[in-house]
C-alpha cells in the first residue's frame, strides 16, 4: 500500500524539484536573452563578425540541408501519390508538395539540422573558450563575452535561415518534380503552375516568419548551454542539452506559430 510519505518522497517532491529547475532555467534564459538584445543595440555593429559567422553557420550547412530537401520532397511526392492515385488525383501531387514543405516541414526540417549540426558546434566552441579561460581573458581586456561571441551569432543565424530554408523548400519541390514527371508523366510547366498556384503570401511570410524564431531559438540556447561548462566533461554534456532543448523549443514554438497563422488568416 502506497503511503502518504512514499507518495510525497517518490513523486511530489521529485516533480517540484524538477519544476523549479525548469523554471530557474526558464528566468537564466530569460535573461541571457535580454543580455544578447542589450549588447545588439548598445554599438555601432562591425559586420566582418557577422559575415564570418553567415559563411560558417550558413554555408556550410546547405550540403547537408540540399541532401536532406531533396530526398524529403521525392518521399512526400511518393507518400501523397499513393492516396491521390486512388481518386486519380496524382496532378495535385504538386499543390502537396509545395504546401507541407514551405509551410512546417522545411522550416522545421532546416532548423533542426542546422540545430544539430551548427548550434552544437557554437555550443561546443564556447564551452572550449570558456573553461580554456579565454571567456574570462575577454573580460580582463574589458570585451563583453556576449557582444564578442552571442551577438554575431544570433545576428547570422536570423539572416541566414530564411535564405536556408527557401533553399530547402526549392530543392523539395523539386524532388517533387522528379517524382511527378517520371511516375506520373506531369509535364514541367503544369507542375510548377499547380504549385505556383497553390501558394500563397501568407504561406511563403508563414516560413520565413518560422524561420527567423528557429534561427533565434538556436542561437539563443546553443549560446547559453555555451557559457555553462566548468570543465571538459560539461562540454559534451552542454552540447547534449543544446541539441534536445533547441529541438523541443522549435517544435513548441512550430506549435504556437502554426495556431496563431491558423486563427490570423
Amino acid at each position: 500500500m502506497v503511503t502518504r510519505s512514499k507518495l510525497k518522497a517518490f513523486i511530489i517532491v521529485p516533480f517540484l524539484s524538477k519544476l523549479q529547475t525548469l523554471f530557474q532555467y526558464i528566468g537564466s534564459i530569460v535573461f541571457f536573452v535580454g543580455d544578447v538584445f542589450w549588447w545588439l543595440f548598445a554599438k555601432k555593429r562591425d559586420f566582418k563578425a557577422v559575415r564570418r559567422e553567415i559563411i560558417l553557420i550558413g554555408l556550410n550547412s546547405f550540403p547537408l540541408v540540399s541532401l536532406i530537401s531533396f530526398f524529403v520532397g521525392i518521399i512526400i511526392a511518393f507518400q501523397t501519390a499513393y492516396q491521390l492515385k486512388q481518386l486519380s488525383s496524382e496532378i495535385y501531387i504538386a499543390s502537396l508538395v509545395a504546401l507541407s514543405l514551405v509551410r512546417e516541414l522545411g522550416p522545421v526540417l532546416g532548423s533542426l539540422i542546422v540545430a544539430a549540426r551548427s548550434g552544437a558546434a557554437i555550443t561546443a566552441g564556447i564551452g572550449s573558450m570558456k573553461i580554456s579561460e579565454q571567456v574570462d581573458a575577454l573580460e580582463a581586456f574589458a570585451v563583453e563575452p556576449i557582444d564578442y561571441l552571442v551577438v554575431p551569432k544570433f545576428l547570422a543565424l536570423i539572416i541566414v535561415m530564411p535564405v536556408l530554408i527557401i533553399y530547402a523548400d526549392c530543392l523539395g519541390i523539386f524532388g517533387g518534380y522528379l517524382v511527378g514527371s517520371s511516375k506520373f508523366g506531369i509535364p514541367f510547366h503544369f507542375y510548377f503552375k499547380l504549385t505556383f498556384d497553390a501558394l500563397k503570401v501568407k504561406d511563403l511570410a508563414s516560413g520565413l516568419i518560422k524561420s527567423v524564431c528557429f534561427g533565434a531559438i538556436i542561437a539563443f540556447v546553443s549560446s547559453y548551454e555555451g557559457f555553462k561548462p566548468f570543465s571538459s566533461t560539461d562540454v559534451s554534456k552542454s552540447v547534449t542539452h543544446s541539441v534536445v532543448r533547441s529541438f523541443i523549443l522549435i517544435i513548441i514554438c512550430d506549435c504556437i506559430l502554426t495556431a496563431l497563422f491558423y486563427f490570423m488568416f
